[in-house]
């Protein structure tokens, strides 16, 4: 099959914050076909390559050379297993819309994940994870193509080499992979993860799949700004880890600061609570600010650049090291950084 024509391609809503970009060219395959098509075109001309999810977690520049490839393939379905069901779902299904449609079925595992904005095939690249889950923890393989010669290969999730936000995808197949479906191990055994804030009181003693799926969109949707009205592109730092000893430092002189030991001895920060008593809460400059009620998101009131957005961002990073000597790292890719995008 041949690609469809390619032609410039208004990125400024293909992003959740918002911001405005030109694809020189764009493609959007439908199938598998279509998409192995595409790339073996963009080899051949040795077009740079730039893959978009649901934009979600990305900054985009104000200009993409080469070839945009958004995929469109956006089905799902259900494979029986007994107790548990295994769920294949397409790159360009949107990911909120598959939990809330697997809530309904009584599905657990990914009830926590709601809301979170984005398309499944970018979901593994970032370890998608919210109020104690990830990705991870269900994912049962993921299926891809290789974009210099169009091989299919199928990765179980210990191939991805997964972490904190943080995947193979990111490392070493970095800009050399498309994700094409992704196949998730769901049950309908009870296996309710409640610990997160009061998502316990929220959902009474027998919740159900939907119901933590819902009282995750409400939490949501009272912290994190609707990216429809306020672009944005929800967290916008990853949550620092640092040694035992520099947490013990850190909590000595600052007693309230949020702190969660991990397996491997170190401890993670809590980086809304570090940007927040910087005094950023609601702070603004230009075209851009740090969210009135949640300091972990950097929000585009229109009209701004890449350029701004990343200076802004290091302005907000440069205040927290100054007082606690925590660096912070950002969560969305800058478009262009590699070719593998969310």
């Amino acid at each position: 099959m041949s690609p469809r024509p390619l032609v410039a391609h208004d990125l400024g809503r293909a992003n959740t914050l918002g911001l405005p970009c030109v694809a020189e060219r764009f493609a959007a395959p439908r199938d598998p076909v279509e998409l192995r098509a595409t790339l073996a075109l963009a080899e051949r001309e040795g077009w740079p390559l730039t893959l978009l999810g649901g934009g979600s977690n990305l900054i985009l520049p104000e200009r993409l050379p080469g070839l945009v490839v958004q995929p469109a393939m956006a089905a799902w379905w259900l494979e029986e297993q007994g107790d548990e069901v295994l769920v294949h779902a397409e790159a360009g299904v949107v990911w909120h819309e598959l939990v809330m449609a697997l809530a309904e079925r009584g599905l657990w595992g990914t009830e926590n994940l709601a809301l979170i904005p984005g398309h499944c095939g970018a979901a593994p690249i970032q370890n998608i994870g919210a109020y104690g889950a990830e990705l991870c923890e269900v994912l049962e393989a993921v299926h891809l193509v290789h974009l210099d010669d169009g091989r299919e290969a199928v990765f179980t999730a210990a191939d991805c080499a997964f972490g904190y936000r943080d995947s193979i995808f990111k490392g070493t197949l970095d800009g050399r992979v498309a994700i094409t479906r992704l196949v998730l191990r769901l049950s309908r055994t009870p296996r309710p993860r409640l610990g997160y804030g009061d998502l316990a009181a929220r959902v009474g003693p027998e919740p159900t799949p939907l119901a933590v799926a819902e009282a995750v969109c409400a939490i949501r949707r009272e912290k994190l700004p609707d990216p429809l009205t306020l672009g944005n592109a929800g967290s916008f730092f990853k949550n620092p880890l640092v040694d035992a000893g520099t947490a013990r430092r850190l909590l000595a002189d600052h007693p309230g600061l949020p702190h969660f030991p991990q397996p491997d001895g170190r401890v993670k920060l809590a980086a809304g609570w570090l940007i927040d008593r910087c005094g950023l809460k609601g702070w603004c400059r230009g075209h851009f600010g740090v969210h009135r009620r949640q300091a972990l998101v950097l929000v585009h009131f229109g009209g701004g650049s890449a350029a701004e957005l990343l200076a802004f961002a290091d302005a907000v990073a440069d205040r927290v090291e100054e007082r606690f000597g925590v660096a912070l790292e950002r969560e969305p890719r800058l478009a262009g950084e590699s070719r593998a995008t969310a």
